[in-house]
């Protein structure tokens, strides 16, 4: 899997591509259609299979002051593409200029300075100058394209929107539905106040970045450790507010576990949302508190398959 940028010459052996055109962010079931169709033509015509993601997202040049909302990571996303059998991905610098191109400018830097030979979107993708761009335009410009139809289920049209719906509302069974995975948040190991090992529950403090803020609370989850071990846990997800000013914060704890993972990157899925931040009375309620939460935890995760 190669990592390639817009602003940088695609290798000869990666021209000629099919490219997967999108930002697929959340990288749901209905990306993966879009990707899906894109690898098997450049599969059957025997080229190479480019997934494009935009970085910055748009959304944050449009409306820069828009609270966090990403799903992915670029590392995030490039795992996922790579997974479903991609051997690229662009990513194309989103910037004002890109954002100000004509449609016709926008596919002669596609077909002369990528070496793209067909595209392959969803049917709402747009591009270029206020958006002129449609999928129609690809062919009236000279390069083949394919457009994806929308993937639905019994709510409708499956959408990023409805997966941070789903998240902040808590409800991370819907999400891990449409996402077909779990949400994951992945971020390296900090030093907190410590007071978690005090009460005999360490965590493992990550900076929330510029990651959708999902319901605040407790959570059963699992952690994947760099070298590829996974962690059950529970971990509380909200404000910090001994933090000056306060932060936000997700910090599991893992069973049975006492490495430390300091400065380590950690990934952590949230399987279920057990409910929302409690004040307790005091320290002793706080740790039998706590312990309530790593139990049923326990007991759900030891009932929930792992997905990827």
């Amino acid at each position: 899997m190669e990592r390639l940028s817009s602003s940088a010459p695609v290798p000869p052996h990666l021209r000629g591509s099919v490219m997967a055109l999108g930002n697929f962010d959340g990288f749901h079931a209905g990306h993966q259609a879009v990707v899906g169709r894109a690898i098997a033509c450049a599969r059957a015509e025997g080229r190479p299979a480019i997934v494009a993601t935009f970085d910055p997202h748009p959304m944050r040049l449009f409306r820069p002051d828009a609270p966090n909302f990403r799903l992915t990571t670029l590392d995030q996303r490039e795992g996922l593409f790579a997974r479903a059998g991609a051997d690229s991905m662009m990513i194309f610098d989103f910037t004002p200029a890109l954002a100000a191109l004509e449609p016709a400018d926008y596919v002669r830097l596609l077909i002369e300075d990528m070496g793209v030979a067909a595209v392959v979107t969803g049917e709402d993708f747009t591009f270029g100058r206020a958006r002129s761009g449609t999928i129609d335009s690809f062919a009236a410009l000279g390069l083949p394209a394919q457009a994806v139809g929308p993937v639905s289920d019994a709510q409708g049209v499956i959408s990023s929107t409805r997966v941070r719906e789903a998240l902040r509302a808590g409800d991370c069974e819907i999400a891990c539905r449409l996402l077909t995975r779990p949400f994951a948040i992945r971020g390296v190991v900090q030093h907190g106040d410590k007071l978690g090992r005090t009460i005999g529950f360490p965590t493992a403090n990550i900076d929330m970045g510029p990651y959708l803020r999902p319901a605040y609370g407790i959570y059963a989850v699992r952690g994947i450790l760099p070298d590829g071990r996974v962690l059950n846990g529970a971990a509380n997800l909200g404000i910090r507010p001994s933090f000056d000013p306060p932060k936000e914060l997700l910090e599991p704890h893992f069973f049975d576990f006492a490495e430390s993972l300091y400065g380590q990157e950690v990934e952590v899925q949230l399987i279920r949302y057990l409910h929302g931040e409690r004040k307790y009375d005091g320290l002793d309620a706080l740790t039998a508190g706590i312990a309530q939460d790593c139990a049923d935890a326990r007991q759900i995760l030891a009932g929930t398959p792992m997905l990827a």
